[in-house]
């Protein structure tokens, strides 16, 4: 499959809304129990763009097959040099090397951006999810208990970092 990665722009977003909403209505990767409207990633596109946080896309062709980005892991300045990001896929193009060509390209932006440290929280029966952040370097650090709440049960969060600078 032919993937373009490129930074996302607003044009971008219906796309980016169906792969959210998608994952919240059907997945346990966001755990938000709504699904959002345009507005709603617009607000969040703006947010992120303003905090020159970084927004990908993957494409096939003209048509969004994914996205990735990355924002504030805690909202404090001692925090600055650590982000948590976030890599979706659509559900007919999931384990097609998309997501992983994203998580690259991210990796390859925070590193240029001089972020020390990349966190990524996942839900932890996400076996592909986890073995994908393994396979890119990631190591696990922990583990949180029924810390979420979805589709009626209880959720465990697996947290993994990857240092980009010593």
């Amino acid at each position: 499959m032919d993937i373009t990665i490129r930074d996302a722009v607003e044009a971008d977003l219906p796309g980016i809304l169906d792969i959210y909403n998608d994952a919240v209505a059907n997945t346990t990767a966001i755990w938000n129990d709504a699904v959002v409207d345009l507005d709603n990633r617009k607000a969040w596109f703006a947010a992120r763009r303003e905090r020159g946080f970084p927004i990908l896309v993957a494409l096939r062709g003209k048509q969004v097959i994914g996205y990735a980005s990355y924002g504030d892991w805690r909202a404090f300045d001692g925090f600055r040099h650590t982000v948590e990001h976030s890599v979706y896929v659509r559900s007919d193009v999931r384990r097609t090397g998309s997501g992983r060509k994203l998580m690259k390209a991210l990796i390859e932006r925070a590193t240029f951006n001089g972020i020390h440290v990349m966190v990524g929280c996942i839900e932890a029966e996400n076996a592909a999810s986890i073995k994908l952040h393994e396979q890119m370097g990631f190591s696990m650090v922990g583990r949180f208990s029924e810390v979420g709440i979805k589709f009626g049960r209880w959720l465990d969060l697996t947290c993994m970092e990857l240092k980009l600078s010593k």
